[in-house]
């Protein structure tokens, strides 16, 4: 993805909501923070930990990064709680 394409998704969306398909098979918004495991430990986050995500992010790649304690971490580092 190119800057320019970056630049024109970023126009519509938020990096203080996601949107998730919950497990009635409908589409829900998650307001940050919201509350997510962590998976392993990594980095300053330990296994089993229940976390605070402030913010969501995106790569070029568009994988979602989550700010936890002002540090990015990619989203399949968690479980959505």
């Amino acid at each position: 993805m190119n800057d320019e394409e970056l630049a024109d998704l970023l126009k519509y969306i938020s990096p203080f909501e996601i949107l998730i398909v919950n497990s009635n098979n409908e589409l829900e918004c998650l307001k940050c923070p919201f509350k997510v495991k962590v998976k392993y430990d990594i980095g300053v986050l330990e296994k089993d930990e229940i976390v605070l995500v402030d913010k969501v992010k995106i790569t070029r790649e568009l994988l979602s990064v989550y700010v936890v304690k002002n540090q990015s971490y990619y989203c399949y580092h968690f479980t959505l709680i």
